[in-house]
């Protein structure tokens, strides 16, 4: 898993993340806003209490959880494939 060592929210429910890495960026989560438990995020001071959890994910409280992994190929636009090698397509 690739951690995450800063989160900083941003305007428009953007987030800057940066990993133990190097790699750091930029991903836009506003397409989220509103839907499901994404609602707490209607309140824009609810989005900005992000942290990283316990186990690297980032994480509003108790409600709302994203893996840190997941945002990593968001910022890097690698697949799952290029990023983890065990990770295979499936043969078609």
């Amino acid at each position: 898993m690739l951690t995450p060592v800063a989160v900083t929210p941003l305007p428009e429910y953007r987030l800057r993340v940066e990993y133990t890495d190097g790699v750091s960026g930029e991903v836009d989560l506003s397409h989220l806003v509103g839907k499901g438990v994404f609602a707490a995020w209607n309140d824009p001071k609810e989005f900005e209490t992000v942290t990283i959890g316990d186990h690297g994910q980032l994480s509003w409280g108790n409600k709302i959880e994203l893996c840190s992994d997941a945002i990593y190929l968001e910022v890097t636009s690698k697949s799952a494939e290029e990023l983890f090698s065990s990770v295979k397509a499936p043969s078609v």
